[in-house]
């Protein structure tokens, strides 16, 4: 009979709630037992939809159009007007190796996301066995009784039983406006909830759904990565570099007489040489690791490069209830009013509340029910209105002895305005309580909502979490500026901030956002100088966001709401808590799995050596780049002939670029201050050390040319060289990988043993000769590798520690 409702796609609309729960045999105050759903999974299968994947064949065919593809594909062309055959092979093998290198760890990079989005597939609250339990959606079958609330994405297509929602369809029939759902009405796969909440029933499931597929259901937000500018900005730098260097070149060819046409097949060595071929690697490699990282520490990274975002991230706009805060809240007074005593308070405030949607407030008074032993014998909820920040309150019809009364819960003075109270009188009794921290709620009931009476105020409390204040410490000692966000009173908020070691500079809502509308720069200003923001509703968050923007800084801003997901969009770094919403984690481009900010720091701290990492690599590339361009154009001038050939670079590129892929893993230590992609700082470094790297080759170089005769033989001249610009560009590696000194940190051991298995390869290469090097006797190696030893770590090493003390690379 089930089976049948599954296939019947226009009658199941039609069907009333009790025929449709007759046909799925299923009982809405029991839902299905676990023997009953594992028949079903075997008869209508998992609540999923394969993903259609992407074409993998035009993947790699766009692996040949990009910047670094066009640089490798102009230098074939000059090559073959050159009739630089064998060069033009190998830079075609080149071309063909950066393509599949790309693909490969593109697609291991997917993969890697892949695997952290299985980690954030939507759980929904299901009734199995007569209790209500939170399961993976891909596990829902036809008859099963679920309930959805504000937030949700709705994981399958579900007849509602009771309640109201709203509902953002837009995903699937382009309505731009949320829609009205009431009882018998259908929600289908894929739309959103955006306010209300409703028991249901599953109807269809996976491709079986009315829509023919489901929306995936977390939303893995991939925006344009930062790789492409800082390649471009890179490439622009090393360009500058090789143009200044051939036109020096051309003038000094014309200036002697020589042939012009050498000129242009220098070109080709120096334009192959400034090809940064591995660096999108460099930012797959490292972002993929990193985020793999991540994961042991508690953080889901659903986009790779929201780890190198946090590296630049200077200021953290953090919820106080969760993530300060533990988020448990109890009952920590009670203050009866018009004659009702503490049970009573408590009775209605519970009467006001739900167990099946784990809001905080309402465990809260549920279990203080349970702990004073109060009876609800007898009392029995016909209809209740979940808590929305809009209204902030809860309310319910409740039937007792043949009548029906109204019981509400929420803020005191929304409570006030209801009941029509002195909300003066009301906050005079709360002082005591707000002095402590503690958060107030009002208690009202009534015949109806016109006659309600406030029964009491209750005041709750959610501590501190014990780790918070040392946590606030080392983000500020990591140069972030916390801001706590709070929908409790002003000096509900201050306490709070002074327990964890944030200052009383916390402005209320109302006061800022008059300021954004008249004032936008004093708004900025004033979030700027605040430690946090009082009174907030959820739609103030994006506010707070832009203002922190609008004076330049990075925000990262924690949330778990539906209406959280806009200023998750907002900021650099959006972050969603362990018990955000489905629509918060699409909307994020982190998800914790842990509560508090502890997964937060290590965020932090990860994305910056993420970005020091990166930065090694380009700080390398930028100095080996300068090295080979002025020490081959020096070596031109000075002798007439080429030192290296377009193949000795591309070979260079191999043992050295691909090689230090390995910095990837490095152990790099984070920076004390948030990162920027200062690339013209980099470079300007870069060059300087660069030149000295030139001085000292081109020192090692006459000493080849001299005392050990190598000039004698070109061949051997060439071999020389070869030498010396691997040795310099893998010993460089370890002096810029560490902005003190080199000897502060040890590398990691890939990177330490990758690199000193090449340099024996190299060294063997060289001494026993390779197609294209002409074997140098294995003295001449050693004192290539001592003198580029000595220079690179006792004096470019020094050098590099006093031009970047204190400052950014």
């Amino acid at each position: 009979m089930a089976e049948s409702v599954q296939d019947a796609k226009k009658d199941y609309q039609k069907m009333q709630v009790d025929d449709l729960l007759k046909e799925l045999n299923t009982d809405p105050t029991k839902g299905l037992s676990k023997e009953e759903v594992e028949k079903r999974v075997k008869t209508y299968g998992y609540n999923e939809v394969p993903e259609k994947k992407p074409n993998p064949y035009l993947n790699f065919a766009k692996k040949f159009w990009g910047l670094t593809a066009w640089m490798l594909e102009a230098v074939i062309v000059l090559s073959i007007i050159l009739n630089k055959m064998i060069d033009m092979y190998v830079i075609i093998a080149l071309l063909l190796l950066n393509a599949v290198l790309g693909f490969f760890q593109e697609q291991r990079a997917s993969k890697a996301v892949e695997a952290l989005k299985k980690q954030l597939q939507i759980n929904s609250r299901t009734l199995r066995d007569g209790k209500w339990e939170m399961i993976p959606a891909r596990e829902l079958v036809p008859g099963d009784i679920v309930r959805v609330r504000a937030g949700d994405f709705v994981p399958a297509d579900l007849k509602l039983i009771d309640g109201q929602v709203e509902v953002d369809q837009s995903a699937l029939t382009g309505e731009s406006l949320t829609v009205s759902k009431g009882k018998s009405d259908m929600l289908f796969s894929g739309s959103i909830v955006k306010s209300g909440e409703s028991t249901a029933i599953v109807v269809l499931t996976g491709n079986k759904t009315y829509f023919g597929k489901t929306t995936e259901l977390v939303q893995v937000a991939r925006p344009r990565l930062h790789t492409e500018d800082v390649i471009s900005s890179v490439v622009k730098w090393l360009l500058i570099i090789v143009g200044v260097a051939l036109a020096v070149a051309f003038v000094v060819a014309v200036f002697l007489g020589m042939n012009l046409f050498d000129v242009v097949a220098l070109a080709l060595v120096l334009l192959a040489s400034s090809i940064p071929v591995a660096l999108p690697a460099m930012f797959t490699i490292s972002m993929a690791i990193g985020s793999m990282e991540l994961v042991k520490r508690g953080v889901l990274v659903t986009r790779l490069s929201a780890s190198e975002d946090a590296a630049t991230m200077d200021t953290l706009c953090s919820d106080k209830t969760g993530t300060i805060t533990m988020n448990k809240l109890s009952v920590a007074g009670v203050i009866p009013m018009s004659n009702f005593d503490e049970n009573a308070v408590i009775l209605y405030g519970s009467l006001a509340s739900q167990e099946a949607n784990h809001d905080p407030i309402d465990l809260a008074f549920l279990n203080m029910l349970k702990e004073k032993k109060i009876s609800t014998d007898g009392f029995n909820q016909k209809a209740f209105t979940p808590f929305d920040p809009k209204t902030r309150r809860t309310e319910a019809v409740i039937e007792h002895d043949g009548k029906t009364f109204h019981v509400v819960k929420g803020a005191v003075n929304v409570i006030a305005e209801l009941t029509n109270s002195n909300i003066e009188d009301l906050n005079k009794k709360t002082v005591e309580y707000a002095s402590k921290g503690y958060r107030t709620l009002a208690v009202a009931m009534g015949d109806d909502d016109k006659s309600l009476k406030i029964v009491g105020l209750v005041a709750l409390y959610d501590m501190p979490r014990p780790d918070a204040k040392k946590l606030i410490a080392e983000l500020k000692n990591l140069g972030i500026s916390v801001k706590m966000l709070t929908g409790d009173a002003l000096p509900i908020a201050k306490e709070t901030a002074r327990q964890v070691g944030l200052s009383d500079a916390i402005t209320a809502s109302k006061e800022f956002e008059q300021l954004v509308e008249e004032d936008p720069d004093k708004a900025a200003e004033i979030a700027e100088k605040s430690d946090g923001f009082a009174e907030i509703y959820p739609q103030d968050k994006y506010s707070i966001v832009k203002s922190l923007q609008r004076k330049g800084h990075i925000v990262g801003m924690t949330g778990d709401g539906v209406n959280d997901a806009p200023s998750l969009k907002q900021a650099e770094v959006g972050i969603a808590v362990s018990s955000a919403t489905d629509v918060a984690k699409g909307a994020a481009s982190v998800v914790l799995t842990g509560e508090g900010l502890g997964n937060i720091v290590d965020l932090v701290k990860v994305g910056r050596q993420i970005y020091q990492r990166i930065l090694t690599w380009i700080f390398n590339k930028v100095v080996k780049t300068f090295q080979i361009v002025v020490f081959v154009v020096a070596a031109f001038l000075l002798t007439g002939h080429f030192i290296v050939s377009a193949f000795d670079v591309v070979l260079l590129l191999f043992v050295i670029d691909f090689v230090t892929l390995s910095i990837s893993t490095d152990n790099a230590r984070w920076s004390k201050t948030p990162d920027t992609w200062n690339i013209t700082g980099l470079v300007k470094s870069s060059i300087i050390l660069g030149i000295l790297v030139v001085i000292e080759s081109l020192a090692i170089l006459y000493i080849g040319m001299g005392p050990l005769g190598i000039s004698k033989d070109y061949e051997l001249l060439k071999t020389f060289s070869f030498s010396i610009l691997f040795y310099f560009g893998m010993m460089t590696v370890f002096v810029v990988r560490e902005r003190g000194h080199f000897w502060y940190s040890f590398p990691s051991k890939s990177l330490f043993y990758i690199t000193i298995i090449d340099m024996i390869a190299v060294a063997l290469l060289v001494t026993f000769g390779f197609p294209g090097l002409k074997p140098i006797p294995i003295t001449d190696t050693l004192i290539v590798i001592g003198m580029s030893a000595f220079f690179s770590f006792v004096v470019n090493d020094f050098v590099k520690y006093y031009l970047l003390k204190g400052k950014k690379a």
